[in-house]
């Protein structure tokens, strides 16, 4: 393992109909591991990727498989062309779940139908049109649960996701967000918006979700991981199975401190962090959490050929 690297995995948001496609052209492998998760699924995962519809692709219980698979594809590609292994391993909410593959604490096909699941469960605690989420951008984290606490008025509405210096997601009610909304606006924010997402992911509504999920988590048998994996809900690396477990659960309805999750890792001497899967979400985030350190991608042809001529 190479100490001063970690490997981050995205969580949802970074679908998109065609990911991977260019990749896939040149390097078999990609379509093999979505082979694997479509006989797990019991549909084709990646033709479903590539063609979608985008409405299809983007529910919840398909988007989390998806993004998922493509996480673990990039992954296994990875270890075929190179023998560097990072230090750490760390996911953004949906991203934990790819991180505990790679870390061999799950198998492919026990996550994605255990993510299937979850992405169900999450709908079905909140009906759609009910919940929503916010970003808020320029300003101070207290200053976001501020304007959280004054617009709940009995209803649910928090800070959910810490992604970087001055970036927070918030969730909850519907009405009670687009009070939030109107409330961090009146305290100098920057922008405040809407999220085009119809779960209320990391909030006190997920909380009956988390109970169902128990049972399906129990189910897969968890290993210990083979690599230390920096969990949401701890912002550190997670010591034991039964924490490990407890976290997952957290997770569904407790904020995910990204900020410090990568401070934590910069303090473990992590300076560069590899985005294991579709999209350059993280690599955009982590550049505001941790000052100077590389940031690199590997889900394109130009991409993949770049990490491996720097890391290798």
């Amino acid at each position: 393992m190479t100490a001063s690297i970690a490997f981050v995995f995205p969580g949802q948001g970074s679908q998109a109909v065609g990911m991977l496609g260019e990749l896939a052209a040149t390097e078999p492998l990609i379509e093999e591991v979505f082979a694997e998760a479509s006989a797990a699924l019991g549909y084709d995962l990646w033709r479903l990727c590539q063609e979608g519809p985008v409405e299809q692709l983007n529910q919840t219980d398909k988007t989390q498989p998806a993004i998922l698979t493509a996480s673990v594809a990039l992954w296994r590609l990875w270890s075929a062309r190179s023998d560097v292994r990072p230090a750490y391993v760390a996911g953004h909410s949906l991203g934990e779940y790819s991180a505990l593959v790679a870390a061999g604490s799950l198998q492919l096909a026990d996550a994605v139908r255990l993510v299937a699941r979850r992405g169900a469960l999450m709908q079905q605690a909140v009906p759609a049109g009910t919940g929503a989420m916010a970003a808020i951008l320029g300003l101070e984290n207290a200053d976001v649960e501020a304007a959280c606490a004054e617009a709940a008025q009995g209803e649910v509405v928090s800070a959910v996701n810490y992604n970087a210096p001055g970036q927070v997601v918030i969730a909850g009610a519907a009405a009670a967000v687009e009070r939030a909304i109107e409330a961090c606006k009146e305290r100098g924010a920057r922008r405040a918006m809407q999220l085009p997402v119809s779960v209320p992911s990391h909030c006190e509504l997920m909380r009956p979700a988390a109970e169902q999920f128990a049972a399906e988590v129990s189910k897969v048998g968890l290993k210990e991981p083979q690599i230390p994996l920096v969990q949401n809900v701890t912002a550190a690396a997670v010591t034991d199975l039964a924490g490990l477990e407890q976290n997952l659960l957290a997770q569904l309805y407790s904020p995910v401190r990204w900020v410090e999750s990568m401070v934590w890792l910069s303090g473990q001497g992590v300076n560069s962090f590899v985005e294991c899967g579709p999209g350059r979400v993280l690599g955009g985030l982590n550049k505001r959490c941790v000052k100077g350190a590389t940031n690199h991608a590997l889900d394109t042809p130009d991409a993949l050929a770049a990490t491996l001529a720097a890391l290798n």
